[in-house]
């Protein structure tokens, strides 16, 4: 009765989430380390500002006439972000959405047929294999590069391209690594994509959480033929349940021309934008300016008092995140699940083994934007369980939160 596709999207839950939902059913607390929803960390659009932006954009919404592409007040105001990042782009050349997720799979059905590849970071956030899978494409991984700050593998990432190669996803602040890809690294993307006829998709979700840097590398405005650019609200603004997105396109006219007809009916297929949201979004951009740079520098404050906990009490080795909310910790040779597990069963504190993200063994993955005092009694919890597992005495270490 159902497709081969449907077959393979069920599966069993993992022994560690088995274990937090066994907590969860003795309503015992599970401190989530991982979870990128910053609503449930405090980080909050003001809720009398927002629900006066709402009323406003719901009396333009009398009469619906929706646009394939999106409301144009709502795409001069995505370009007008821009455009105070020093980047040029026609808000002709934008496409609404509800949100990155869907402009992934709107991109991979633009790209590509199916059987086609796209090439992916490695390690990689898992929704990516989900969206290729209903897409009908391949995904290809190229090496990001830990000893090297996880930079990317330039040369294995060229010989991973095939005559089937249709797009390079570029995620930067990379999820999880935190890496922020330089501007170095763009212009080899940019010189390859267009030597191969390839676009650029570039994930840009945590672009505006940047740890010692003033300024994101974009490959819009590169020399790469077809730049998707791809971004939102639920971020940036901590509104993820306002699922408000976009597709910005650059590059060469004649393949912008050729992508925005196509993306326009797929759109219009759909119309999946809710309009109100949509009315809403120049004055969010307007009134939330000064919000997001508050909320950029919360994040960095919980990266700091991260920072100073993973290297007071040793035991955890990681590369500094340029960008984000995650940050990779090495084990040195400790079994990455089994650490997961006793982590989450003698602290309650649920984190992701590295292989979650095809990252190799053997790393964990944790989220710092958390609330700052539930950092500063995790984390030392956390690095004790570690050090407990390194000494072959666990027990000793239990602490629950």
């Amino acid at each position: 009765m159902f497709s081969r596709i449907a077959s393979r999207l069920h599966g069993e839950t993992n022994p560690l989430y088995r274990l937090r939902d066994s907590f969860l059913r003795q309503s015992v607390p599970v401190h989530d380390l991982i979870s990128g929803n910053i609503n449930e960390q405090g980080f909050l659009f003001p809720q009398e500002r927002l629900e006066e932006i709402l009323v406003r954009a719901s009396r333009e919404c009398l009469i619906y006439r929706p646009d394939s592409l999106g409301r144009k007040s709502a795409r001069e105001a995505v370009a007008e972000f821009y455009s105070g990042r020093g980047v040029s782009l026609d808000p002709c050349n934008i496409l609404l959405t509800p949100g990155t997720s869907l402009s992934y799979l709107y991109c991979f059905k633009l790209l590509a047929d199916e059987g086609d590849e796209i090439l992916c970071p490695q390690p990689s956030y898992p929704l990516f294999d989900y969206i290729a899978l209903l897409s009908g494409v391949r995904l290809i991984p190229y090496r990001l590069v830990e000893a090297e700050g996880w930079a990317i593998d330039i040369d294995r990432l060229e010989a991973a391209i095939s005559t089937r190669s249709r797009g390079i996803v570029l995620i930067s602040p990379h999820n999880p690594t935190g890496r922020v890809t330089s501007a170095e690294e763009i212009a080899c993307l940019a010189e390859i994509a267009a030597r191969h006829e390839l676009a650029i998709i570039s994930d840009e979700v945590f672009s505006e959480f940047l740890i010692g840097r003033k300024a994101l590398p974009r490959p819009a405005g590169s020399s790469a033929p077809l730049v998707c650019t791809l971004n939102g609200f639920s971020k940036m603004f901590a509104l993820p349940g306002m699922k408000f997105g976009w597709m910005a396109l650059s590059g060469e006219r004649s393949l912008l021309d050729r992508a925005m007809r196509s993306l326009e009916l797929i759109s219009d297929t759909f119309l999946p934008v809710n309009e109100t949201v949509q009315a809403a979004a120049p004055e969010i951009f307007r009134h939330g300016e000064s919000l997001r740079t508050d909320f950029s520098r919360r994040i960095v404050q919980c990266w700091n008092i991260a920072q100073e906990i993973l290297d007071s009490t040793g035991g955890c080795h990681y590369v500094k995140p340029q960008g984000g909310f995650y940050v990779t910790l090495s084990l040195d040779g400790l079994d990455e699940e089994e650490a997961a597990s006793k982590i989450l069963d003698r602290n309650h504190i649920l984190i992701h083994p590295g292989y979650f993200y095809d990252m190799a063994p053997a790393h964990l993955v944790m989220s710092f934007a958390q609330k700052p005092e539930l950092l500063r009694v995790a984390l030392p919890a956390l690095t004790a369980t570690l050090s407990g597992l390194r000494a072959g005495h666990p027990a000793d270490c239990k602490k629950n939160l």
